[in-house]
Order: structure tokens, then C-alpha cells, then sequence
């Protein structure tokens, strides 16, 4: 079976839409534009959930390179997804008498009594999709958590497939309980399916950092167990179809004839490079992972100086094959607006 691949249709308010903007026609940036001058020679400590996550991966490149612009140290730690990992780290940057502290990737309830000696040492501290609640006063101490909106990144995810499918669409959903975000995040794709006439044929609980043994088999069950059914696979992360496609090409089943693969998140090099030549990915819903790299320094700088959050929200894309012919060679996500400028000129740097 055949699908068709003209998504560009799908809409929704908050998101810009295959990345159709011209490369040269720079938009302004809805970020801050004021803000605390850069605090002189901190050190900063970013907690990794797992670096072999392409948006924890990038968001973390994005936190160094504004690092360097406004004169900070930055040292990453990663937890390997691992919780225990993960707590070994934030115990780490406490010992470190970091002057800041960057949750990267990981849920901060798993983290509680970790974070607690974070907030007991009197260390800032900001996030990147630590959990549910977007921006400001995060729960666990945490100044501001730097996502886009999951909820709409869930449902532009399930409209693609519907608007690819029509109305025969048999999805598979993937997702991990270790965050509640995560279920969130799947909880509204399969409401968003069913309430547009989409069939979710199971919903899938599994980890992502075990998505490299678990994802095989999990695929060649489900082939078996749904067949041409199985006409979409959707996921809150782009990790997990890194093993989706070797396992449908393995039983001789083509990119093109197999479920469509769409990710409701983040937009990692790997899901741009599949997507682009076609291979077992036809979708992500990025988020600009360095653009919030950038935020998250700021956001920091705003807490160590016992300022306001900004209040700012990033806003994600729908990545297709079309929208990719459109930028050249890049493989990210990463808006054409004069953020690094603007961010640098608060910093007065």
C-alpha cells in the first residue's frame, strides 16, 4: 500500500509548518528582548538524561555555544539513562559547587530527593522537559522548564497521520511511562487519533533508553500481530524508529509500503537524515533545540541574579521531505531569527 506524502495541509495555530520559510528571509525573534546583563564567570553544571538522545544531544550543544557567548564554564555530566546515573550526577554537581544547575531530558519527580540537595545548597537551577508543566515556577525548585507546548506538539503528530491516512488509519503508539510527560504526550496523540475517526491499534509502553534491543522485536511482534493494519507508528520521541526501520527492512518491507513513521518530538540530526532520504521516517515535530540551549542560559543567568523568568515559549515545526528540500544540507531545526544576536546584546556581550 502506497501513502500519500502531501502533509503540508495539516494546521494548527501555534506552529510553523514544514519549515517553508526562505533561508534568506530572516524572521524576527518572539523571544526577550530585555533582560539582566550576563553575570561574570559562572559555572555551570548540565545534568544529561541520556546524550544518546538526539534533542538532550542538541539542546545540550546549544547551552555550550551560548556558554561561550556570555563567558560561562559549562561541564556535562551524563546519566547514561540511567535513574541511577541521573542521581549520581546531580549528586556530582552539588559536590561541584556549581553556580547553576541544567536539568536536561529527564522527569524531576524521579529525581525529588536528588533535587532537593540542589535546592538545599541554594544552587539555580533550570530545566529542559524535566515534566508536564511548560515555563515558570516548575515544581522541584526549578526556576523555568523549557519546552514547547507538548500537547499541541501531540496533536499536530496525530493530524499528520490522519491527514496521511484518511480514514484508515491503524496506529501503534509509543511511549515511555518513566515520564509523565510522556504519557501526557501519548495520551493526547491517541485521543486526537480516535476523536478523527483513527484506530490505535496498541499502545506501547517501553523505554527509551532501551529502545536499541527493544525495538526490533517489539516491531516483528507487532507486524505479526496487525499486519497491513498497521498502517502508522507514532512516538513521543524520535529514538525510538532509529531501530524501527532496520528491523522492517530486515523482513524485506520498504519505507514506503510499511506503517509511517511520525514523532511528536524533538527534531533529532537522525530523524532529519531518515526523513530526508525517505528512510523509515516520513515526520517530526522539532522543537529548535539550540535556540532553547540559548534560552536555558538565559533563563539561568535570570535566577542567579534574582530576577523574573521571561515567560518565553518556543514554538516547534512539522518536518517533512518537502519542507527539507527547502533548507539545503542542514539537519536541525534552527529558526532563522536573530536569536543568538538578541540574547547576546541582553547579556551586553
Amino acid at each position: 500500500m502506497m501513502f500519500k506524502r502531501n502533509v503540508m495541509a495539516v494546521s494548527t495555530a501555534a506552529l510553523t509548518i514544514g519549515l517553508a520559510q526562505p533561508s534568506s528571509a530572516e524572521v524576527a525573534f518572539d523571544g526577550p528582548s530585555t533582560g539582566p546583563a550576563g553575570a561574570d564567570s559562572k559555572s555551570v553544571v548540565v545534568v544529561a538524561g541520556d546524550l544518546k538522545n538526539g534533542g538532550i544531544l542538541g539542546v545540550t550543544k546549544g547551552i555550550e555555544e551560548a556558554a561561550a557567548a556570555i563567558g560561562w564554564e559549562i561541564r556535562v555530566l551524563d546519566g547514561a539513562g540511567s535513574i541511577q546515573g541521573r542521581t549520581a550526577a546531580i549528586g556530582q554537581a552539588v559536590a561541584l559547587k556549581a553556580d547553576g544547575v541544567i536539568i536536561n531530558g529527564f522527569d524531576a519527580v524521579e529525581q525529588q530527593a536528588a533535587l532537593e540537595g540542589v535546592v538545599n545548597a541554594n544552587i539555580p537551577m533550570v530545566s529542559w522537559h524535566s515534566g508536564p508543566h511548560i515555563g515558570c515556577d516548575a515544581p522541584g525548585g526549578i526556576f523555568v522548564n523549557v519546552s514547547t507546548d507538548a500537547m499541541a506538539v501531540s496533536e499536530v503528530a496525530a493530524k499528520w497521520a490522519i491527514e496521511d491516512g484518511a480514514d484508515k488509519v491503524g496506529a501503534v503508539i509509543f511511549t515511555d511511562s518513566t515520564y509523565q510527560i510522556a504519557i501526557d504526550k501519548a495520551d493526547r496523540i491517541k485521543e486526537t487519533i480516535e476523536a478523527m475517526g483513527g484506530t490505535v491499534l496498541e499502545y506501547v509502553d517501553t523505554p527509551i533508553a532501551d529502545t536499541s534491543a527493544r525495538m526490533g522485536p517489539l516491531t516483528t511482534s507487532l507486524l505479526q500481530k496487525y499486519g497491513s493494519e498497521w498502517t502508522h507508528a507514532l512516538a513521543i520521541n524520535d529514538l525510538y524508529f532509529d531501530f524501527m526501520g532496520p528491523a522492517l527492512a530486515s523482513v524485506g518491507i520498504k519505507s514506503d509500503k510499511g506503517p509511517q513513521a511520525g514523532s511528536a518530538g524533538d527534531g533529532s540530526e537522525a530523524a532529519f537524515q531518515r526523513i530526508r532520504s525517505d528512510s523509515y521516517q516520513a515526520v517530526t515535530v522539532a522543537e529548535p533545540l539550540n535556540l532553547q540551549g540559548w534560552q536555558l542560559i538565559d533563563e539561568l543567568n535570570r535566577a542567579i541574579q534574582g530576577e523574573a523568568c521571561s515567560g518565553y515559549v518556543t514554538t516547534p515545526a512539522l518536518v517533512t521531505q518537502e519542507g527539507l528540500e527547502k533548507l539545503g544540507e542542514s539537519n536541525q531545526f534552527d529558526p532563522d531569527s536573530p536569536y543568538r544576536e538578541t540574547y547576546a546584546s541582553i547579556w551586553d556581550k
